[in-house]
């Protein structure tokens, strides 16, 4: 291990090389105010930044969160109006973002450009340690009246902000409601009570010398813990945390920290009421359980949390997961089952939804009888050993497909660098696990755990969350209750004022400020070519196989892909279930509890799903796969292979109860999901009839396979109903086991020779049915104008456009342009002047569509005109070539965004397979960095016509009642 330099300011504590993620942690002090700095040294070029602070809030006005936004409204050095915003499309980042947790808050970013980390490492610097607070952003991005009319005094008041438009969108998820009752219960005394993203009827009482106050007490460096990843050498770093920020501070006395919880002496149990917008509220009240358990720092209680949590939860063929899943109160275990351990203290919840209210003390009791057995009875010593299995793999697999890896393990470690635990030894687990598998061989240590941190714990809170379909009426009219008494308590000179106010908004949010004093990178630092990793053939006689090599840390992953048939439109209907019941069912002479506990042994991981798109120079060709997908260590590389090859083979689709099972859980995990998904399930229908692959994604996961799930459920009343289900599957499973079918394999160059053997011994004898014809859809080209009703505050809007695909030469601009609407009109109009929490635009060729579309928005018809706005603006408006150059770097970056090993491969491989090969996507990249202004303003005007438009917005009854007559309006 070499040795560790820090720069004069910091000093160095220790270093810790961790050798099962192939990094080194170092920990080191900045002496003058004692903010710490954990630096992961790798050999990894995407470097990751992040300074996270402590924040504890005291109520529920969502003071930390607005705060978040508005500190990335401009700064001393960068007195600009929207810096963060601003250096997304000035920069090749691969992450830019920052969070609100339950008690910190971080700003994160990470980039493999060197010249690109220092820049944004400039600005975030400045943003969170010398934020100007202007009260504009504060107006803007929290709350504030305006007069519903703009400058009629005489209109009604209403509130904005585009916070407040957020957390009326994420409070109207039942799951969220669920959540944050809980933990008010659970935690009666810390901050953990309150709602730190802020409860929309509590957010307007926040001022804004409240705001700057609180960051006055919580943002300084002695509060503050700095987390960075990569190559760059941790002096390096420090040495510019000094000259930007650090060197202008003294150590604060202030300490802020959370209190231990105050706990209770006997179980409490509350019933409390969400808002649902519908007349039947049978089946649909939530039951949870919580537990407070010892807090999270100590590693070891935190690892026997995690298998505690595991063993009774992770499977069907855990305990308590199977009871809940096959008791007959409710429908499904709720989303709510697991351990939380980013807190102080850990609590552990389980629970039931699709319930009633009646059901509440018998939900309890089951739980408890089968804890009780548990401690009683033991758990299998397998089972116990495949749940520490899956803890180590968690520990080794290199990931990086959503988050960058860095960053990854940065958040893993950085609840104990908040809580003043240790980072090194959350990151290092190996010796905890060690401790782990000694430990359970003592077969009195899983029941020990269960009586000691749940049954004999009488800190518990048994929620029950009923449906109210009054609720939103009532919110609504105390709202507008309470603004008529703001405007009636209104001098004429406060009128004036909001008038004022909201004029003063609108002229900064359309001024053009002096972006030149930002850092940004150029066209030129642009790499010429993209990094793929190349795959070879294996060499498999009879057989199509596909090999990458990729440093994957001691894991295989593998893949079997078939060629899907044609199928009938029930055939297709099917499919969302059928790939969903193949590896949650029984296998051979396994049942489904059976074969899920022998997944938790040999896997980390192994699932199936389809993949359907359009030709790179036809969309209304498809193309379609069924992939079994799987990863496990290396050693029990063949043991996937034989379940893979079993499952093909055996899938146990006569199991009809666990299927009534499974769509009972698919109905409620795909009507949970709107809320947050919203904005992708309205482009989805508003696509829909562009392309056939676009029509089965939402048939599939959109909106209407939601309305079909939730019709298949309600039809499994009848038992016959059930038998029919399971004989089509079979029939189904029996029509994909004769296709055509092809290997791709991932791993280390080691594990290539005895995964290639793998293979041909398990497959080359297996037979393609004869006459195989392949998967087709129908054309179709058309557009729709619908509105899809659901419970929600808040609105999600899309407008698409039929264009081209990715052969063709307008699909380069088309999707410049995408990026090029998003940051200089949508973004202002939609967000800064509208409230929403979001809004863009962006091109897909692989439907040949280009799609608008509003995330979390308190207008319909405003937005939709706004979408129109954008394309005629475009046309008309003289463009900054600077401009054009960010849209270009925007979309570079995303294309070159790195993923996991064993991701990339996977990614390249599926690409080829429809014909984006890398050759072809190397030249789509140059075609990017070719797109001038005039191919912006031509393709504006050739596709975005108005007359072409299809419309989709997700929004609620009320919402509904502003569309014109002409939109259908379909229930969910």
């Amino acid at each position: 291990m070499q040795s560790v330099s820090s720069h004069p300011s910091f000093r160095f504590l220790r270093t810790q090389q961790i050798h099962s993620l192939n990094v080194e942690v170092q920990e080191f002090e900045h002496i003058a105010t004692g903010a710490k700095h954990y630096h992961i040294a790798a050999e990894r070029d995407e470097n990751v930044f992040l300074v996270a602070f402590r924040t504890v809030p005291e109520d529920s006005t969502g003071v930390a969160h607005i705060l978040e936004h508005t500190a990335l409204c401009g700064s001393e050095r960068y007195p600009v109006r929207d810096p963060f915003f601003m250096m997304t499309r000035r920069s090749l980042n691969t992450f830019m973002n920052a969070f609100t947790s339950s008690d910190w808050t971080a700003y994160p970013f990470a980039s493999q450009n060197r010249k690109d980390f220092f820049n944004l490492l400039d600005v975030y610097m400045d943003a969170a340690f010398f934020s100007r607070l202007d009260p504009l952003d504060f107006a803007q991005e929290g709350h504030r009246v305006e007069f519903a009319e703009a400058g009629n005094a005489d209109s009604d008041l209403v509130y904005k902000g585009v916070v407040f438009n957020e957390m009326k969108g994420a409070m109207s998820s039942p799951v969220s409601t669920l959540w944050q009752t809980l933990t008010r219960y659970l935690f009666p005394t810390t901050t953990y009570h309150h709602n730190s993203g802020g409860e929309p009827s509590c957010i307007p009482d926040l001022s804004y010398e409240q705001l700057k106050e609180f960051y006055r007490s919580h943002y300084h460096p002695s509060n503050a813990v700095f987390m960075t990843f990569g190559d760059i050498d941790a002096q390096e770093l420090q040495r510019r945390f000094e000259e930007l920020a650090l060197h202008k501070f003294q150590r604060s006395e202030h300490e802020i920290h959370v209190e231990d919880e105050k706990r209770y002496f006997a179980p409490l149990r509350v019933e409390e009421a969400y808002a649902l917008d519908q007349e039947d509220l049978s089946g649909q009240t939530h039951h949870v359980l919580g537990w407070l358990l010892p807090k999270s720092i100590d590693l070891d209680e935190l690892m026997q949390a995690h298998l505690l949590s595991r063993v009774l939860l992770d499977n069907s063929s855990s305990p308590l997961r199977g009871a809940l899943e096959s008791c007959d109160l409710g429908s499904a275990p709720s989303p709510l089952c697991g351990l939380e351990d980013s807190n102080r203290e850990m609590s552990f919840m389980c629970g039931l939804e699709g319930s009633d209210p009646e059901h509440a003390a018998a939900f309890e009791q089951l739980v408890l009888d089968t804890l009780e057995q548990v401690a009683r009875d033991g758990v299998p010593q397998d089972m116990v050993e495949a749940q520490l299995h899956q803890l180590e793999l968690s520990q080794r697999e290199i990931t990086g497909d959503s988050y960058p890896f860095g960053l990854q393990l940065i958040l893993g470690a950085l609840s104990a660098g908040i809580h003043r635990g240790d980072p090194l030894a959350a990151l290092n687990v190996d010796s905890a696990l060690e401790k782990l598998r000694e430990a359970i061989k003592d077969r009195d240590y899983i029941p020990s755990l269960i009586r000691r941190w749940l049954l004999d714990n009488p800190h518990r809170v048994r929620l029950t969350l009923r449906p109210d379909n009054e609720l939103a009426v009532r919110r609504d009219a105390a709202e507008a209750e309470k603004l008529a008494a703001i405007k009636a308590a209104m001098s004429d000179e406060e009128k004036a004022e909001v008038i004022d106010l909201a004029s003063k908004l609108e002229a900064r949010q359309m001024q053009s400020d002096d972006e030149s004093i930002l850092p940004r990178v150029t066209l030129e630092d642009v790499p010429t070519e993209m990094h793929l990793p190349k795959g070879e053939p294996m060499n498999l006689p009879k057989l199509d196989g596909t090999w990458y090599s990729a440093g994957t840390n001691g894991l295989v992953y593998q893949q079997v892909i078939l060629d899907l048939p044609t199928m009938t439109d029930d055939e297709q209907e099917l499919m969302p279930l059928y790939t969903h019941c193949l590896t949650e069912l029984g296998c051979g002479e396994r049942d489904y509890r059976q074969n899920q506990a022998y997944q938790s042994q040999i896997t980390g991981g192994f699932s199936a799903y389809t993949s359907v798109r359009g030709r790179p120079d036809n969309e209304q060709d498809v193309t379609g796969y069924l992939v079994m997908s799987g990863k496990a260590l290396a050693v029990n590389r063949d043991a996937l292979a034989d379940l893979m090859l079993e499952t093909l083979d055996g899938a146990r689709f006569d199991e009809t109860k666990r299927i009534r099972e499974i769509v009972a859980q698919m109905r409620s995990r795909r009507e949970q999901s709107i809320t947050g998904q919203g904005h992708s399930m309205a482009m989805l229908a508003a696509c829909a009839g562009f392309a056939p692959s676009a029509q089965l994604a939402h048939n599939a996961r959109g909106l209407e396979g939601v309305r079909r799930i939730k019709a298949l459920d309600k039809s499994l009343d009848q038992a016959e109903a059930l038998d029919q289900l399971s004989q089509r599957l079979i029939a189904l499973h029996r029509k994909l086991q004769g296709a055509p079918r092809r290997f791709l394999m991932v791993g280390e160059d080691e594990y290539r020779e005895a995964l290639t053997k793998a293979v041909e011994q398990r497959w080359v004898d297996m037979s393609v049915a004869e006459g195989f014809k392949a998967f087709t859809l129908p054309q179709t080209r058309k557009g729709v104008s619908q509105a899809w009703l659901t419970s929600t505050q808040v609105n999600f809007c899309a407008k698409a456009f039929p264009t081209v695909t990715v052969d063709h030469a307008d699909a380069a601009p088309l999707t410049v342009l995408g990026e090029f609407l998003r940051n200089n009109y949508l973004h202002r109009a939609i967000r800064e002047q509208g409230g929403a929490y979001g809004a863009g635009a962006s091109q897909d060729s692989g439907d040949a569509v280009f799609r608008f579309f509003s995330y979390r928005d308190p207008r319909i018809g405003g937005t939709l005109d706004d979408f129109d706005a954008s394309a005629r603006w475009i046309r008309e408006t003289e463009i900054d070539p600077l401009k054009l150059e960010e849209a270009v770097l925007g979309v570079i970056s995303s294309i070159d965004k790195p993923g996991s090993p064993a991701g990339e491969a996977k990614q390249t491989y599926h690409a080829s397979l429809f014909g984006r090969t890398p050759e072809q996507r190397q030249k789509f990249r140059q075609e990017i960095l070719g797109v001038g202004i005039d191919d912006l303003k031509r393709v504006a005007q050739l596709y975005l016509k108005p007359e072409n438009a299809s419309v989709a917005v997700v929004t609620s009854s009320k919402g509904a009642a502003e569309l014109p007559e002409s939109f259908a309006r379909i229930e969910i």
